[in-house]
């Protein structure tokens, strides 16, 4: 079967011929396809996309396509001019690319699909591209500039895709860079569809209220679960914005602050007892910080000795493990004794990080009681694992060069944005 044939059944543009297939080197590594008009066909003008009449022919101009098994492969054109009725002399429009941009379509749906498996400049150098090819700028005009790769999936996928149906939604923040840069992440979390939503620069009330305005009052109205962490900011805007779904405290932000509080009361109680020649705390602190499941056995024979002291650092990590038994009350007038009666013994603990993270609880504890209205619903551990594949993304991509880089990255690799039928993928 000649290549030919291949091309005209994946990638077949009716006013052109695939006329020839050649080596370009004597290597024999790269290949050059051979492109003419079909004979009889009119150009389109690449303005207003009208048909006039052939005025002359450009040089020869190549276009990287997806490559064949370890080849390189090329397109070979000669554009023409067209004589336009309307726009007078233009470069005629070409199928399989857009402006004056040296790579096809094709080739760039290729290397946005290969741009989630591997880092951009990795994707660049195993294909033979430049960074810029495969991040920001190919066959997509928008606001009087190209497209490339990465870009063009992701303002297509934005366009096209379904926001319907969306139930439940998790919001929280990520630091994208030094001296408290942030970036306010919205994620649908439903069953069976945790996505990336929205991505908006810091982490203020205007920036949550962007989000709803774009999200609509219609498809606002249909949330029925709203899982956030306890930043003032955005429990302001979601009771203002979306009053009618419940609004649920994360538990992994919960458990965030109890480990926060233990660690602040080891560090201090570890640093007296050094001063008294007693190391019972040294190497203690993932011990108290870990869940007793993760645990290996030389770690809970280990807690179990350091357990055995009256320490201040052991009662607030038996507090920890005992307000876990809250989530398995069943009716609210349970939740409720639980709860008061754990606030109780917090704030008469004598120790100043629990007492403090009691008095925030007990603020809060409206949204933490949401959490059994939505039990089953929806997962809180979804907002969490989403923010990992973030702190995995940036890894992987070592940095990013700004802050739009962040957001097509994040959007490309979180998003499950829609592709056209016709975009390159593996059988």
């Amino acid at each position: 079967m000649q290549l030919q044939v291949i091309l005209n059944a994946l990638d077949r543009h009716g006013s052109f011929v695939y006329e020839k297939v050649r080596w370009r080197d004597d290597l024999k590594r790269q290949l050059d396809i051979v492109v003419r008009p079909r004979r009889g066909s009119r150009p389109i003008c690449s303005v207003c996309g009208e048909r006039g009449g052939t005025h002359d022919h450009l040089a020869e101009r190549r276009f990287q396509h997806v490559p064949l098994w370890s080849l390189a492969v090329w397109l070979v054109y000669a554009p023409r001019r067209v004589n336009c009725a309307t726009c007078g002399v233009r470069v005629e429009r070409l199928p399989w690319a857009r402006g004056k941009e040296r790579t096809t379509r094709h080739f760039q749906w290729f290397l946005a699909s290969w741009a989630r498996r591997l880092s951009w400049q990795e994707t660049a150098q195993h294909f033979g591209t430049s960074w810029n090819t495969v991040s920001l700028g190919a066959p997509a005009y928008q606001g009087g500039r190209w497209l490339e790769s990465v870009k063009m999936a992701v303002v297509w996928g934005l366009r096209h895709r379904d926001s319907t149906g969306i139930q439940a939604i998790g919001i929280d923040e990520v630091a994208t860079r030094k001296g408290h840069r942030y970036v306010t992440l919205v994620y649908q979390i439903d069953a069976g569809a945790r996505r990336l939503l929205w991505i908006g620069e810091d982490r203020t009330k205007a920036t949550l209220e962007r989000f709803f305005r774009i999200f609509g009052k219609h498809r606002t109205s249909q949330l029925k679960y709203i899982c956030s962490d306890m930043w003032r900011a955005y429990l302001t805007v979601v009771a203002q914005q979306a009053s009618a779904a419940i609004d649920i405290l994360d538990r992994f932000h919960i458990f965030k602050m109890f480990n926060k509080a233990i660690d602040q009361v080891r560090a201090q109680e570890a640093r007296q007892l050094k001063a008294r020649g007693r190391e019972t705390l040294k190497h203690s602190r993932w011990l108290l910080l870990k869940r007793r499941g993760n645990l290996k056995r030389r770690e809970v024979l280990r807690l179990k000795e350091l357990l055995a002291h009256n320490l201040k650092t052991v009662k607030c990590y038996l507090m920890k493990e005992d307000f876990q038994r809250m989530w398995m009350c069943t009716s609210s007038w349970q939740i409720t004794r639980f709860f008061n009666e754990w606030v109780d013994r917090a704030r008469r603990s004598r120790i100043e990080p629990m007492k403090k993270l009691a008095r925030t609880l007990e603020d809060h504890a409206e949204l933490i009681f949401n959490w059994f209205e939505a039990k089953g619903a929806i997962s809180s551990g979804a907002v969490e694992g989403m923010n990992l594949k973030v702190k995995l993304t940036t890894r992987r991509s070592l940095g990013f060069r700004g802050r739009n880089t962040v957001k097509y990255s994040l959007y490309h690799n979180l998003g499950r944005l829609p592709e056209p039928n016709d975009a390159h993928r593996f059988a």
